[in-house]
């Protein structure tokens, strides 16, 4: 069963940065075109960004210029660098092979204070 495990997430106030990653131990995410979703509370899940497997980013308006998506298929790790964060974008964070059936990982919660 294919595990997702996003990580590094936290508080930080706006106009801040962080860095995500997600690991998916064993998953050829290499063969996957990938993205990161975002949850806030009471809202439907959304796609943030995503890459496909040749490299070609497709970023939701709200975050082109202040995120940046990359992946290394050799660690199969996902990362999403997040520049000049805002309050919006408060959000449970995950990540997700697109197209994949199956269990969702954890996420990771970033809180973006004002």
């Amino acid at each position: 069963q294919v595990q997702f495990v996003e990580s590094g997430g936290c508080l930080v106030q706006a106009g801040g940065s962080l860095r995500l990653s997600c690991v998916v131990p064993g998953f050829p995410s290499g063969s996957y075109a990938m993205g990161w979703y975002r949850q806030a509370p009471e809202k439907q899940r959304e796609l943030v960004v995503s890459i496909s497997r040749s490299g070609i980013m497709n970023y939701r308006d709200s975050v082109k210029g202040r995120f940046t998506i990359t992946r290394d298929n050799a660690k199969n790790t996902l990362y999403l660098q997040m520049n000049s964060l805002k309050p919006e974008d408060t959000a449970a964070y995950y990540c997700y092979a697109i197209g994949l059936h199956g269990p969702w990982g954890l996420g990771t919660q970033v809180t973006v204070s004002s």
